[in-house]
């Protein structure tokens, strides 16, 4: 019998995402400006911190361009972590690498040690194979930028009573660092925390899902396949009934939700019913109480395969910390978009780019302890996507430089708001009380 030749797989039609990108066009002409009726820092602290930022430039670029040159993948950030205290300690600042449980996690501090309290955070793991594609370069960059800065005005004779820290944060990249680090104490006494992200647009509060990790093992009876099938408990065919119960689980979730997975162990050889099989799965959702519900759900699927193959099954959830939905504060927000308005960029307000667009980042769980935001900066054309070749590229270039800047400028900017607005510092904490207060991170997939 002759074999057929290879054949190349259909590509994708792009029809749909010519049309978001039509309507994402429309969309961004109807959007309002968005403002802010707080004041936030005085016009000479603004100056200060933008020209101490623009002073900063070839370090901070200098910075991205290192990391990006040498990426290292999740806990592994040895050289990335040093690099950032190099830096600080070339401007007279002692940085702590290594706590909170993690190798590679760093701290730095600058103020009176009193007042509020702002974390800015910088995250550096790369994505294995394919390097910052997640453009976290730019975002330890930026961090570092606006860190600094902070600390000039916060030595001065005039500066504001607060405290200004420097996170870095290990492993955003499924490891769960920042989950790892606020469970060891990282945000304890934080007011607030801040950070940016490149994209290919920039938005003020862009969604990101909670997502769960399942690992489901399905335990059977070996057997001949084809002289004793009879005598077999077929673990494969559980996984597969999962996979399929998942498959029509997804016509009936809420738009956002994402369930996604693969067969890790699906047995040895075909003449031997599998003992062993295993599955593991994704579970995202934009609500923490629709993910609790999410999980629910895809549980007993899980279950009810092995109940319909006779195979036993064990099932671990979350073998790194799971990730929540990020609960934007929008008060917040509001003068990060001021800010990047008056350094050209026109920030777009959540909804114009579509919110299935979008991933899962810790910042999520932070963002139930304490105000935070994560805008989104543009470094890449629009229709690049994060986690792809392309982006890796903007990231190491001239897109990237310019959000490196931009991005520690308008950290700083809002940081210093924070520690001069006392009425942006009650609204911001008015809004968090509003939106339910802190959650108790690490219990809450317990009830």
């Amino acid at each position: 019998m002759t074999c057929p030749e290879h054949e190349a797989p259909l590509q994708p039609n792009r029809a749909h995402d010519d049309a978001v990108t039509r309507e994402t066009a429309v969309r961004a002409a109807a959007a309002e400006p968005i403002t802010s009726p707080h004041d936030g820092a005085p016009p000479a602290v603004r100056r200060l911190l933008t020209g101490a930022v623009d002073e900063l430039a070839e370090q901070l670029l200098e910075l991205s361009h290192g990391l990006h040159a040498d990426p290292e993948a999740a806990f592994t950030e040895h050289r990335a972590a040093a690099a950032v205290a190099a830096l600080l300690d070339r401007h007279g600042i002692a940085a702590e690498v290594g706590g909170y449980g993690l190798d590679t996690a760093l701290r730095a501090t600058a103020g009176t040690g009193s007042g509020p309290t702002v974390a800015v955070l910088a995250e550096y793991d790369a994505l294995p194979g394919i390097g910052h594609a997640c453009g976290h370069n730019v975002i330890c960059s930026a961090a570092v930028g606006a860190f600094l800065a902070l600390a000039r005005l916060l030595a001065r004779d005039d500066a504001p009573i607060g405290t200004v820290l420097l996170l870095g944060t290990p492993a955003e990249e499924g490891g769960g660092g920042k989950e790892t680090m606020a469970r060891a104490g990282a945000f304890d006494g934080v007011d607030a925390a801040v950070m940016v992200h490149p994209f290919a647009h920039d938005i003020a509060d862009h969604p990101f899902l909670g997502r769960r990790q399942l690992e489901v093992t399905y335990h059977g009876v070996a057997a001949h396949a084809s002289a004793q099938p009879h005598m077999g408990r077929n673990a494969l065919d559980a996984v597969v009934l999962g996979y399929q119960g998942v498959a029509m689980l997804r016509q009936h979730l809420p738009d956002g939700d994402r369930v996604h997975g693969i067969v890790t162990d699906g047995g040895q050889v075909p003449n031997v019913v599998p003992e062993r099989a295993a599955a593991r799965y994704y579970l995202r959702s934009q609500d923490p109480e629709s993910l609790l519900d999410l999980t629910t759900r895809v549980q007993a699927i899980a279950v009810g395969a092995a109940a319909m193959t006779g195979c036993g099954y064990t099932l671990t959830w979350d073998p790194r910390p799971p990730y929540l939905p990020i609960r934007h504060n929008r008060t917040l927000a509001a003068r990060w978009a001021v800010h990047q308005t008056e350094r050209g960029r026109t920030v777009w307000p959540r909804g114009v780019v579509p919110e299935s667009e979008t991933g899962s980042t810790d910042l999520g769980n932070v963002s139930l302890r304490v105000p935070s935001i994560h805008p989104m900066l543009a470094i890449a054309e629009p229709g690049t996507a994060l986690h792809t070749v392309g982006f890796a590229q903007a990231a190491g270039g001239p897109g990237g430089d310019r959000g490196v800047v931009d991005g520690a400028a308008g950290l700083a900017l809002v940081v210093a708001d924070l520690l001069y607005d006392a009425g942006l510092r009650d609204a911001v904490a008015a809004e968090f009380a509003a939106a339910g207060g802190p959650v108790d991170v690490p219990s809450f997939f317990d009830r």
